[in-house]
């Protein structure tokens, strides 16, 4: 059985697959199913988190739990090895800077995107 968790981000963004694919690359010990939110098979998909995937990247682990926003990016980030960090910035003063900084990036992705990426990943 696949125990792998999901992660599922917006394909019709460039910012996201590009980090989806930087993900991929730290991705060593291969933890994550990285898929389009706008592909993703009934389960785990269902139409509530379809709604949400549209805000936010999910991760649904392979025990069920679903995270989104800051928390799934610091999920991500301590299963591509770096826990430590990701348990700093997920400490209860630390998190909703998390958030924040999640929901700014996340509605400002084309300025980001020309900041960390800086070429073109196809679809």
């Amino acid at each position: 059985m696949d125990q792998r968790d999901w992660l599922l981000i917006d394909g019709e963004c460039g910012f996201c697959r590009r980090s989806a694919d930087w993900i991929r690359r730290q991705d060593r010990r291969g933890r994550f199913r990285i898929i389009p939110y706008q592909e993703a098979p009934l389960p785990p998909m269902t139409e509530e988190l379809r709604a949400a995937c549209a805000q936010a990247m999910h991760v649904v682990t392979a025990d069920g739990q679903t995270l989104r926003a800051g928390r799934a990016a610091l999920y991500v980030l301590a299963a591509i090895g770096h826990p430590r960090l990701a348990g700093l910035l997920g400490l209860p003063p630390l998190l909703p800077f998390v958030e924040l900084a999640y929901r700014i990036v996340a509605n400002n992705r084309p300025f980001f995107s020309r900041l960390f990426f800086t070429k073109e990943t196809p679809r």
